[in-house]
């Protein structure tokens, strides 16, 4: 028996002995999941300056300083900062929903908390959702639950960590006394990720939460924890084995309330690796309602090769429980089951086929017994699973999206059963056997990316997280239209033709249509365009000078003059090299290119690996900036202003850290030299920009949309009313002065940017004095 295998054992269950928990000399020493494809898209941007920490307290130091920009925008640039931003949709997609609590008093009311998007309600049994959670607060949800008489908890920050998306971490507990209207923060604020809340229905002041602990920092608020005054104090009644791991599951015996389970994930996010189970991942049991815990293993793994567990306790017959546990690096590995409330367990024949875990059992990690019949068993996968032989064997559930997250009964309607999954919500009338309806207004989509017709801006299309590509062609409000793709990424409209939709899936893999995103299409990707490596979301753009030109980057730059039907390779690898290994971080692909709209010869190109590279002969040379001047973080966007392809702006991801690192960067020499003009922005991540014509500056930031003079300096808040959620991605229509913001989380806005009179392309542009406050100053006195 090895070192490691005993200290296991010791905290095996045993009639005699109750431990709290292993000792800490169980951490890991090494590393289970080392990344060798860019899937963690969003995630790896953010830690691309070698950060270890994207906790909720960063984030939340972000927004306090977005929140005093915006005061000072109402104070001195009113007109600004009262701007009002309009939902355009899309209503009926809807996005990942991690938890549901059903109403036990109102009939047909439904409480959802979705991933980056808040907490909703239903009144019309999951048909329609308003929002039950205000704009102005981080929308990174976990857990929903409610007492019998009504008082509603949401756990903030989501346990499960992202795949090409991100979870976003949140600041503790919150409890509404009127269903949603107004919430009070009752503490936990350093659990970063609730993934479950129990409440103990023989006394609803009990309520365990299941704290993850943050992704990205060990230590922390981590384990389970106890609060016997309805959430005004909470005390950690289970403590984790070691610093990285959490719970993630908490249930108690509806039969007997002393008797509680919990399941317990050692996992962390690193730079370039994911540590996704360990020696922490474990299941517990308490017999004295939460005072003392034992470990249970008698029928389980024992040994650190153990991902994240599920586990669920038939309210029927509550000595039966179930359990699924997935390896380290993410595949399904076993499936359990115990009919004496967890002191053995038997390893039942299910397949990771029939699983249906993928590659990355972390994503889901739940299990849902049927309260009427013990044996009627949902396992959360890719695929709705569900058995009826008490998990000797499962099969799909057809008629819903992919990657399911909670399922819910309705205890006043026998039969109903709510679905939560990354399409949204789903309600079920024959006990979750199928007749699944979709809800028809959701509108917490993640998107990724959107563009705007030139010919016309109420036509959008958008690439969205696990929804694939979108089509909103029905005005303000009306129900978008899918057209293909994976996750959805990179989309485009043609600027004379809007029939003309471009649509990319995960690592470059793009089509043409010229049906408005129907058939037939042509293929771009691997196989028409030449790389060796492409990024999660490859770039693919147009030249504003020639609408027949088009670009697309995997690590070399490919150029189409017949709009996308064949490419030409026009640049050497731009990148510092090397995927497929964890000393190959961040992978070596090119994220952003913009051509100038007045020099189709001129082109601006930025890296994952933080390199920014120009041309002004259409890459007959290419021209390396030096790294000295630069953050070296993953550039995000470059932009060319549209009057002179000598002024460009690059944004960057990453948090300052303590440095002066920059977040956009500007040059007026043809990238020869560049400048930091984003002081006075927040610390946070700035993933788009957008130069006007009038001389204005446009960005969107994980924290809000701002607003500059050409040539940066001072910043205003632009509108009052968007959401908390990041800005993926802004579109600028000049004709209009509408601006588009894709948000992760709460859909499509559009605002109407202000006229600014000074700020004009008759000023002298490459003069870094003139048209920073002046610009500004015109829009306070004529918006």
């Amino acid at each position: 028996m090895t070192a490691l295998t005993a200290l296991l054992a010791t905290a095996a269950l045993t009639a005699s002995s109750a431990v709290q928990a292993p000792e800490p000399s169980l951490a890991t020493s090494s590393p289970t999941g080392p990344m060798e494809l860019p899937d963690e898209w969003m995630t790896a941007q953010r830690m691309s300056d070698g950060s270890t920490d994207l906790s909720a307290a960063k984030y939340a130091k972000a927004r306090g300083e977005a929140n005093q920009l915006a005061a000072r925008t109402r104070s001195v640039y009113r007109p600004l900062g009262e701007r009002d931003w309009t939902f355009f949709g899309p209503s009926d997609i809807g996005g990942r929903v991690v938890d549901i609590a059903v109403d036990p008093q109102v009939d047909g009311q439904v409480f959802i908390a979705a991933a980056s998007g808040g907490v909703w309600r239903s009144a019309d049994a999951g048909a329609t959702f308003s929002p039950a959670w205000p704009d102005t607060w981080g929308q990174a949800m976990g857990a929903v639950a409610m007492t019998s008489d009504g008082v509603l908890f949401a756990g903030t920050g989501e346990a499960q960590p992202g795949g090409g998306s991100i979870t976003f971490g949140g600041d503790g507990v919150y409890r509404s006394t009127d269903r949603g209207g107004s919430w009070q923060r009752v503490g936990l604020e350093d659990s970063h990720a609730i993934g479950r809340l129990a409440i103990d229905r023989t006394d609803e002041d009990r309520i365990f939460a299941a704290a993850s602990g943050n992704l990205f920092v060990p230590g922390g608020q981590r384990g389970v924890y106890l609060t016997e005054d309805g959430g005004d104090s909470w005390r950690q009644v289970l403590a984790p084995p070691n610093d990285t791991t959490g719970a993630t599951e908490v249930v108690i015996d509806p039969s007997n309330p002393d008797r509680v389970y919990a399941a317990m994930w050692d996992h962390l996010r690193e730079p370039n690796q994911r540590t996704y189970g360990g020696p922490g991942s474990s299941l517990w049991r308490s017999d004295d309602g939460g005072d003392t815990w034992q470990r249970m293993t008698n029928g389980l793994p024992t040994d650190a090769d153990q991902g994240r567990w599920g586990i669920a306790v038939a309210a029927e017959d509550p000595q039966r429980l179930y359990a699924y546990v997935g390896t380290a690096l993410g595949p399904f590995r076993a499936f359990f089951r115990s009919d004496d409330g967890g002191d053995s367990w038997t390893q039942t024949p299910v397949t990771a086929g029939q699983a249906s875990q993928s590659t990355f059992s972390w994503w889901f990690g739940k299990l849902f017994v049927d309260p009427a019949d013990a044996d009627h068993v949902f396992l959360t996968g890719v695929n709705l699973m569900r058995s009826t032989n008490g998990a000797q064997s499962f099969a799909p559930v057809g008629g819903v999206h992919a990657d399911q997250h909670v399922l819910r009964w309705d205890p006043k309607v026998p039969g109903r059963v709510y679905l939560g999954n990354d399409g949204g919500v789903y309600r079920s009338e024959a006990n979750g056997a199928g007749g699944w309806v979709k809800a028809t207004y959701e509108p917490y989509t993640q998107f990724y990316t959107v563009d705007v017709a030139q010919t016309d801006p109420s036509l959008k299309v958008g690439g969205a997280q696990d929804n694939g590509c979108n089509r909103g062609y029905n005005g303000v409000g009306g129900p978008w239209d899918a057209i293909g793709c994976g996750d959805g990424l990179q989309t485009l409209i043609h600027p004379e033709n809007p029939n003309i939709v471009f649509g990319c899936s995960q690592y470059g893999s793009c089509y043409r249509s010229e049906n408005a995103g129907g058939s037939p299409r042509r293929s771009i990707g691997a196989g028409q365009t030449t790389s060796q490596r492409r990024n999660w979301l490859t770039p693919l753009q147009f030249d504003p000078s020639d609408p027949n030109v088009m670009y697309y980057a995997g690590n070399i730059v490919n150029r189409s003059t017949d709009n996308g039907r064949t490419w030409t390779a026009i640049s050497p690898d731009l990148t510092g090299g090397g995927p497929n290994d964890p000393s190959g971080y961040p992978w070596g692909t090119i994220t952003t290119i913009a051509a100038a709209p007045t020099d189709g010869d001129t082109l601006y190109v930025g890296t994952d690996d933080g390199k920014l590279w120009w041309t002004d002969d259409l890459g007959r040379s290419w021209n390396e900036v030096d790294a000295a001047q630069l953050p070296g973080t993953w550039v995000t966007r470059v932009a060319v202003h549209p009057a002179d392809a000598k002024i460009a702006y690059a944004t960057f991801s990453g948090f300052r850290s303590g440095s002066d690192r920059a977040h956009v960067m500007m040059t007026r020499d043809g990238g020869r030299t560049w400048s930091d003009i984003g002081q006075g922005l927040p610390d946070a991540p700035v993933n788009s920009v957008v130069p006007t014509s009038d001389g204005l500056l446009l960005v969107g930031t994980d924290v809000g949309v701002f607003l500059s003079g050409w040539n940066g300096g001072e910043w205003a808040t632009l509108g009052a009313d968007l959401p908390q959620a990041a800005i993926m991605y802004l579109r600028y229509h000049e004709p209009s002065r509408q601006l588009t913001a894709a948000t992760f989380g709460r859909g499509v806005h559009d605002i109407t940017v202000p006229t600014c009179p000074a700020a004009s392309t008759k000023l002298p542009l490459r003069d870094p004095g003139v048209g920073v406050v002046g610009a500004l100053s015109s829009c306070r006195a004529s918006a």
